[in-house]
């Protein structure tokens, strides 16, 4: 994020947006993305038979999409406050659509990996969205189209699952990742088409020192949680990448803080209402990802271990697939509420529905209609959430760093999901019981991971509480006694000048 003020640039032709299209193409695109982190979970235990490599090898077609993501969605937020939101979100998709390619056309780990890579590295994709909405709606129109757009990425992930299953078990394994090149062609039209290029920029000199310090921080965090379980959290290689990572990212922090032009303007990011808004959204980020860890399990495990319901991978798709319905759903009533009272109470009101769920889903998990409630009880408080986060981000950052803020956001929502993945397998693999001659995850396993899935929304609702309190909001320079604290869900003054 940069100092240097936002400056308009002219529209690319004279027609002005239309804001219908440009939520649904921006929508449209995230789901896009979204789905594609979700693609290969229906064909992860086949991977070494189909790419002629070991488990350990094959299962770098995952952890390499995560590490991309983790770097590109930040750098990405930057460039596209610097040169443009709109050209950086058609690189990303572009990004995909070669990624895709590459993966199809692959029968071997290399090019797997190396298309995987490139897929993820489209991951800044929804938070260049939401700030393209920010610079091109109407004031009125903005946390709703925010809320939605925010709640693509689970509606992408929850429909994903049963679609990729479907193709998996009924066509080539190579089709997944063909449909996946093709949705992300049609995303590219659509954005030339209907989504004009965003008027608020920043210039400046991109923080190419700053960016290598912060992928390889994030890489060895992140390498380390997602591979503990298999290398040994006290192997000498996890300890190392654990202190590199400490080292990197402090050396990192005061590079950012001594530099005219950072990468993440963490003055900014210091601010109270940014700061716990990130903080929230680690907790959430684990909270939503552990029922994503527990329910296919519990859907899949054979019936006769007493609590695993025998389902196959097209049924677990079909069960998780509401929630993402009622994550958009909740997207209108998130905005009004946030509307009404602010976001720091919809965020609130999103972790205490999110903990329900999990305290429901450890009384209910006999049966299907368990399962379906829970997801949905869940997904609609991570709507609820989801909707929230963007505008409080909006609400204390300027025009000029809109992307880079919230693209921050999102990597914290990705550091959450990883770390529930680690902890998740930790309890998991230590809370077994024998079944035949294999060791599975207990019942009393699976409830505990809900437990703690139930503590990290609690600490996200403990940490929405010092977000600063709703004030109305305003569409001039807010009239806050603290110039560090913006009012919430005020439209920063260079997205009002900026607009046409």
């Amino acid at each position: 994020m940069s100092e240097a003020p936002a400056r308009a640039v002219e529209a690319r032709g004279s027609t002005p947006p239309r804001p219908n299209a440009v939520v649904a193409v921006l929508a449209f695109a995230g789901i896009v993305v979204s789905l594609m982190q979700t693609l290969v979970i229906p064909i992860v235990p086949e991977l070494p038979r189909l790419l002629d490599a070991s488990p350990s090898n094959a299962i770098w077609a995952v952890t390499a999409t995560l590490l991309a993501a983790a770097v590109a969605t930040p750098v990405a937020g930057r460039l596209g406050d610097m040169f443009g939101k709109r050209r950086l979100l058609l690189v990303s998709l572009g990004l995909l659509v070669a990624g895709s390619v590459v993966a199809a056309l692959s029968d071997s780990l290399i090019p797997m990996i190396a298309g995987r890579v490139m897929q993820g590295l489209a991951a800044a994709v929804v938070p260049l969205g939401i700030s393209i909405m920010r610079d091109e709606l109407p004031a009125e129109r903005l946390t709703g189209s925010t809320a939605l757009m925010s709640a693509s990425l689970g509606v992408g992930g929850a429909l994903g699952l049963p679609s990729a299953a479907l193709i998996a078990d009924n066509f080539d394994w190579h089709v997944l990742f063909w449909t996946s090149a093709a949705l992300g062609a049609v995303a590219i039209a659509l954005v030339l088409a209907f989504v004009p290029e965003s008027k608020v920029r920043t210039g400046g000199r991109f923080d190419l020192i700053g960016s290598l310090g912060m992928a390889v921080g994030l890489v060895s965090l992140l390498l380390a949680v997602s591979k503990g379980g298999d290398w040994g959290w006290t192997s000498g290689t996890v300890l190392g990448l654990l202190a590199t990572a400490v080292v990197v990212l402090l050396a990192w922090g005061v590079y950012e803080l001594r530099t005219a032009q950072p990468l993440v303007d963490l003055r900014t990011t210091a601010r109270r209402q940014v700061l716990f808004t990130n903080l929230a959204s680690v907790a959430f980020g684990f909270s939503m990802f552990a029922m994503s860890l527990v329910l296919p399990q519990l859907l899949q495990l054979p019936s006769a271990t007493g609590y695993g319901l025998g389902r196959s991978m097209l049924a677990v798709g079909l069960v998780m697939a509401p929630q993402g319905l009622v994550m958009m759903a909740m997207a209108p009533l998130s905005a009004a509420i946030s509307k009404a009272r602010g976001p720091k109470v919809t965020l609130m009101a999103g972790a205490l529905i999110v903990a329900a769920g999990y305290a429901l889903n450890i009384l209910l998990m006999s049966e299907i209609w368990h399962l379906v409630l829970v997801s949905c009880v869940i997904g609609a408080g991570v709507g609820f959430a989801y909707g929230a986060m963007p505008a409080l981000i909006m609400g204390a950052v300027p025009a000029s760093e809109t992307a880079a803020a919230n693209s921050l956001n999102t990597l914290m929502r990705s550091i959450g999901t990883s770390i529930a993945s680690a902890v998740a397998g930790v309890v998991l693999a230590q809370m077994t019981t024998t079944f035949g001659t294999t060791a599975l995850p207990s019942e009393s396993g699976f409830k505990t991971v809900m437990a703690i899935g139930a503590g990290a929304a609690i600490l996200a609702f403990g940490l929405a509480v010092f977000l600063p309190r709703h004030r109305p909001a305003v569409t001039a320079e807010p009239a806050a006694a603290d110039p560090a604290e913006p009012v919430e869900g005020a439209r920063a003054p260079e997205a009002v000048a900026a607009k046409p």
